[in-house]
């Protein structure tokens, strides 16, 4: 079967190595010295398109496609590969929301993710719910209105500096595992939470990762995306083409080929 790139396909290709040029690729090392996480540069990609790549055109996303978003992802690798991978989660985050939040959610948060305005993380992984995420303990219990969330996420990429938590919590019993999850966004200045201390990385210490505590944490019924009940599906769907965007940053920088 033949095979090749459309020339809208190619000219994103281009414009994705022409940042990683002017934006990425000399700092990298630096970034990664100092532990320097590059938010001026992450608002300068959204400027150019590169946080809503597949979020859908009516949220004001570009809508691409899942292979065009590796183009786009291998090329911005090239140039750093810890940003790059950032951005992979912040445009899963951002995917997350546009698909599956009510209309004021996403009106809320969105056009601002989209811009770089407010950068996101993915909340999924515990100290005990690593490979079996669907045993996670973190509790979303629901009072009136509002969701009291209690619990701990680690290995959270961004943490510290991003604005926005999609976060996965129990809101069924116990026992009810991956049909009791919900997942909420919990806006990361919100009372109760609690960012640790930067894990220690052997590289990508450009992008700080951090455990995230939830200690009461309360936030409106109406931050929740979709049913309660669909956390689980969501995270996992978002997982799905994760794991395609960090397999596109495998392919930089060209030192580790």
């Amino acid at each position: 079967m033949d095979f090749a790139l459309t020339d809208d396909q190619k000219a994103l290709a281009a414009a994705a190595a022409d940042f990683a040029r002017a934006e990425l690729a000399e700092h990298a090392a630096d970034w990664d010295a100092r532990s320097h996480f590059p938010v001026d540069v992450i608002r300068r990609a959204g400027e150019a398109g590169f946080l809503g790549i597949y979020t859908p055109e009516a949220q004001g996303g570009l809508g691409l496609s899942r292979l065009e978003a590796s183009l786009i992802f291998e090329q911005l690798a090239q140039g750093c590969i810890a940003t790059t991978a950032y951005l992979t989660i912040h445009n899963m985050v951002t995917w997350m929301v546009a698909s599956w939040g009510d209309d004021a959610l996403r009106e809320r948060y969105v056009p601002a993710m989209i811009a770089g305005e407010a950068l996101g993380s993915y909340c999924l992984t515990e100290p005990g719910a690593g490979s079996d995420a669907a045993s996670l303990k973190t509790r979303a219990v629901r009072e009136g209105d509002e969701y009291v969330i209690s619990g701990s996420k680690m290995f959270i990429s961004g943490a510290g500096a991003t604005d926005v938590l999609v976060v996965m919590a129990r809101t069924g019993a116990p026992d009810s595992g991956a049909g009791g999850v919900s997942a909420i966004l919990v806006p990361a200045d919100a009372a109760g939470v609690e960012v640790g201390k930067k894990e220690e990385k052997m590289g990508w210490k450009s992008q700080p990762t951090c455990l995230i505590s939830f200690d009461g944490v309360r936030v409106p019924v109406t931050n929740r995306l979709g049913a309660e009940g669909e956390g689980f599906k969501f995270a996992m769907k978002g997982l799905d083409g994760g794991r395609l965007n960090i397999a596109s940053c495998r392919w930089g920088p060209p030192s580790r080929r």
